[in-house]
């Protein structure tokens, strides 16, 4: 049985990259450390076909959010337009993420983070959605370039890293950063010959420098200085 999951969290409005790209990194990690993660796609309500920001990709939670469960759990961004009327109907990101901030996630990310099993990971405006939720209040974290002054805002040290590990929260940039984020636990948790096994098979190399609290590993596997 695996020792741990990663629960990617889905909700109305996801970006689609968001979800894929830390599913696929942290799937092949998996599979590399004989099958040590179960990695699933969940929502706040259980299993069910989600709508993503882009009207042609929907992709379907298969369990419900468990805060209680030690691993990940992933919160992705949105994808939608930057500008629009929202009195119009206008499914802006502003206003996919301010849905996202006020729904029945919140409360189950917010036992999460009170859960010293778990590692919440958020990237783009996931991050920014929990700030809004006001989950991150006095930790530091990152988001879309878009959204740092915001993200200040809301109480949160913001920095301008592509990835910033908070101890229990790691944070990513923008949309792509969901491969360094995912690349990045692997290498934290598990090892650095299991994150350079999954970059050499995707081809893919990291980008920026991780910043990085001093702390010891959530999941009891090394430390980070």
């Amino acid at each position: 049985m695996p020792r741990f999951h990663a629960q990617i969290v889905l909700f109305d409005g996801f970006d689609p990259l968001d979800v894929v790209a830390p599913f696929e990194v942290l799937t092949a990690g998996s599979q590399l450390l004989g099958g040590a993660l179960a990695v699933q796609l969940v929502s706040a309500s259980g299993p069910r076909v989600v709508r993503s920001g882009n009207p042609q990709i929907s992709l379907t939670a298969t369990a419900r959010l468990d805060p209680d469960v030690p691993g990940y759990v992933v919160v992705p961004g949105a994808v939608g337009p930057v500008d629009g009327d929202p009195d119009a109907g206008d499914e802006t990101i502003p206003v996919l993420l301010g849905r996202f901030a006020s729904s029945a996630a919140m409360p189950l990310v917010r036992r999460a983070l009170d859960n010293p099993d778990i590692t919440v990971a958020a990237f783009c405006g996931g991050s920014l959605a929990l700030a809004m939720a006001g989950l991150l209040e006095g930790r530091t974290a990152t988001t879309h370039r878009l959204g740092i002054g915001l993200l200040g805002a809301t109480g949160v040290t913001a920095v301008r890293a592509r990835v910033v590990d908070d101890g229990d929260l790691v944070s990513g940039g923008g949309v792509t950063s969901g491969l360094d984020v995912a690349l990045y636990l692997l290498e934290r948790d598990f090892g650095s010959s299991t994150a350079l096994a999954v970059e050499e098979l995707f081809e893919y190399e990291r980008r920026g420098t991780t910043w990085r609290l001093p702390r010891t590993s959530v999941l009891g596997e090394g430390t980070s200085a």
